[in-house]
């Protein structure tokens, strides 16, 4: 119980933010040998235990220094709810210093995958978001980040095979720390998960986009486009008043060409707003490469998840599939966003925020 209190005591550094290499320096500086954060490291991420004490191989005065200055301790789970559709699982997360973050476990017949939020809040003003409707509280760290995983893991019974950066917040407006969690994550002592089964969803920050693209970690990067125009965009994306089209799909295409990865291009489909024959021959336009030919790319159609806040619907499965078949016949690999959790609060950051007035 005392080490727990330590663990949740306000203002504790989380330790797993460190990577291996921090861990080897931490373990130097407080007198313990190189081979022990080798150790450490395991135990984190491998068995990502809760408390020191299980770390049986690591010796008691290491365990009790280490508590004095660092929480082991996982995000604690305000709300737990379970789709009776589809098996999806939501989660609200408290952190230590008391906000809350969304995270969502759905099981695919490829794996089970997480999604995952990087801030609290999101400033990114997406129209049709409910993430962004109070702003930006503050971004989330690299341990913040892996303890959703771990703890999803441990409520569920499931390993996660799969992670997309897709939940509250914009993952490139907190670069330092997704990076940070992209080395973590796969490195091989730890929890080793393929670096090619992580998605980050990105709204278009073009510089950060050429950045990651020079870092060439190999996932996959999905823009969330939403409308095929810098007008449209405008309207529904404020991002969009600071990186043009003419700005991002260079940025994109550079991506693919530094890290051979195929881009994946969001599209939430709002009825009236984007959904029209207008619209889906502007996208498949849009797409052409250079030469005329569509560069490789994936467009994955989402009817959009109605938030009170808004007004915005989706279209019927009709004019959906029209939009698809259309963007086919273009030479374009299109799917439809399966709908997941829609009965537990599906819409990214509506649990949050209706946590959050009821806490």
């Amino acid at each position: 119980m005392e080490e727990k209190f330590l663990q949740e005591k306000e203002g504790m550094k989380n330790i797993r933010d460190l990577e291996l290499i921090e861990l080897k320096s931490l373990c130097k500086e407080e007198g313990f040998p190189a081979y022990r954060a080798e150790q450490l490291f395991s135990w984190l991420h491998e068995k990502a235990v809760e408390e020191y004490t299980e770390m049986t191989n690591i010796p008691k005065a290491m365990r009790e220094k280490l508590a004095e200055g660092y929480s082991v301790a996982l995000p604690e789970a305000d709300l737990h709810l379970c789709s009776k559709m589809d098996d999806t699982e939501k989660f609200l997360f408290r952190l230590s210093d008391g906000h809350k973050i969304e995270s969502v476990f759905m099981r695919y017949q490829h794996g089970n995958s997480a999604c995952i939020s990087t801030q609290v809040g999101c400033r990114m003003g997406c129209a049709f978001c409910a993430s962004t409707l109070d702003g930006l509280a503050r971004n989330c760290t690299t341990g913040e980040m892996l303890g959703q995983i771990y703890a999803m893991e441990k409520l569920t019974g499931q390993r996660i095979s799969h992670v997309v950066l897709m939940g509250s917040g914009e993952p490139l407006d907190n670069y330092e720390e997704v990076t940070r969690f992209l080395r973590i994550i796969s490195d091989e002592k730890g929890k080793n998960l393929s670096i090619r089964n992580i998605t980050l969803s990105t709204c278009g920050l073009v510089p950060r986009i050429y950045d990651l693209a020079k870092e060439n970690y190999g996932i996959t990067l999905a823009l969330s486009l939403h409308a095929p125009t810098d007008e449209q965009r405008r309207k529904i994306m404020p991002i969009a008043n600071r990186y043009s089209l003419s700005e991002i799909m260079p940025a994109v295409k550079e991506y693919f060409k530094k890290t051979g990865r195929r881009v994946s291009f969001e599209y939430a489909l709002v009825l009236g707003v984007n959904d029209g024959e207008e619209d889906r021959k502007a996208l498949a336009d849009l797409l052409k490469g250079e030469k005329g030919e569509h560069f490789p790319c994936h467009v994955n159609l989402i009817p959009v998840n109605p938030i009170k806040e808004r007004t915005f619907a989706p279209p019927d499965r009709k004019r959906v599939y029209a939009f698809q078949e259309y963007l086919q016949k273009r030479g374009i690999t299109c799917t439809v966003r399966r709908e997941m959790g829609a009965d537990i609060a599906g819409a990214c950051g509506q649990l949050r925020r209706d946590g959050t007035k009821g806490a």
